[in-house]
């Protein structure tokens, strides 16, 4: 009769080396495997799983040199006990990085054999280990545009008059550059939380996490960054919140009609200029007043008003209306080199503005027809993708 060899681990990111361990195990006889259930990976590894228990479960049975596997019932690093005693292994086979000596007293109480295998791919393949996938996975936590109204999220700008800012959550269709006002500062602190995509759970719950998280206040940098960054990363779709001298909004509304985001997608565009310098303040020279301020949340209101009724002429007008009030009120945001893009664009847009604190980044453009060459279209991030 052949002998019994268990195997455990997660199989989160089935590759080639696991099916290479999984071929050099069965050797040794009958192989079966432990798989780590998605409540022990998440508390082990503090993060979702990429793929369930049951589709683990069935890849690792559909490989040929396993017997049988099944999902480990227990918890923590030992999580595996109930399916050793269930299968009764004779053999307990581990990678060389997978092994421990936990593993190797457990296994000498049990009278089970304890053998360790060094990590040796199959010929003519890489090596591979989850750890190192991982790390060349690309994010997919989102970027934001700021449509209208934004500095209002600011008090030193609200203190002068209550408004609204108005976001969009996009997909990470491109790589965008650094410092180009697409919000990634916000972007690189929620990837230290969530590496790879954001978590399913109440939206402007992450939000607010990830706000109190980029602001810890035992750090001292000098500013806070607005909650419309973390907002328009975290909330899908489209959003106003309001702010009334105050660093949260007291108010966020949502809009997911899908009619009005395929609207909006079609009518916007993305040009990249150059990072925003080094060294550069947007905030020195800057002239905020009670009357300047109200034109920027008149015009986050008209635009509001006007995405809602996809109305193209009055949201170009607002739009540009809001960036307007916006350098009104900081005029260095428009560096060296910014006007000269303004300049190349302007005639093929309805309307223009710098997204985000602006100092360079990149230019968001109302449009009336297809994308220009040299100009990116955008991906609205739908809620529960």
């Amino acid at each position: 009769m052949k002998k019994k060899v268990f195997v455990s681990g997660c199989y989160d990111m089935l590759h080639s080396g696991h099916v290479a361990f999984f071929k050099e195990a069965s050797k040794y006889g009958d192989l079966y495997v432990g798989i780590g259930s998605d409540k022990t990976i998440e508390e082990l590894k503090n993060r979702k799983t990429v793929y369930s228990e049951k589709e683990r479960l069935y890849m690792v049975k559909s490989i040929r040199y396993v017997t049988d596997a099944f999902i480990n019932p227990g918890s923590g690093m030992l999580d595996f006990l109930e399916t050793i005693d269930r299968v009764k292994p004779d053999i307990f086979v581990v990678n060389s990085d997978g092994g421990s000596e936990t593993k190797r007293e457990l296994c000498r109480k049990l009278g089970i054999q304890y053998i360790e295998l060094e990590r040796t791919p199959d010929a003519g393949l890489e090596a591979r280990s989850t750890t190192s996938l991982r790390k060349g996975v690309k994010s997919h936590l989102p970027y934001r545009i700021d449509l209208a109204g934004t500095w209002i999220d600011q008090p030193y700008v609200s203190q002068y008059a209550p408004g609204w800012a108005i976001t969009i959550s996009i997909e990470p269709t491109y790589e965008f550059m650094e410092r180009g006002g697409m919000s990634t500062s916000t972007r690189n602190a929620a990837k230290k939380i969530w590496p790879y995509e954001l978590p399913n759970y109440n939206e402007e719950m992450l939000a607010r996490l990830l706000f109190c998280f980029e602001n810890d206040p035992e750090t001292d940098k000098g500013h806070i960054s607005g909650a419309q960054d973390a907002i328009g990363i975290c909330m899908s779709g489209l959003n106003r919140h309001y702010y009334d001298n105050t660093y949260w909004p007291t108010r966020i509304q949502s809009c997911n009609d899908e009619n009005i985001l395929a609207w909006l997608e079609s009518h916007l565009c993305v040009v990249p200029m150059f990072p925003r310098r080094q060294g550069c303040s947007v905030v020195e020279g800057r002239d905020i007043t009670t009357d300047k301020v109200r034109a920027l949340t008149s015009a986050a209101d008209r635009c509001w008003d006007a995405i809602l009724n996809c109305d193209l002429e009055r949201f170009a007008n607002a739009y540009r209306d809001s960036f307007e009030a916006q350098i009104a009120m900081f005029p260095a945001m428009i560096q060296p080199g910014v006007k000269e893009y303004i300049d190349v664009w302007c005639d093929k847009a309805l309307a223009w503005k710098m997204i985000g604190a602006g100092g360079g980044g990149h230019l968001a453009l109302v449009i009336d027809g297809g994308v220009p060459d040299g100009a990116l279209p955008i991906k609205i991030r739908r809620r529960g993708f």
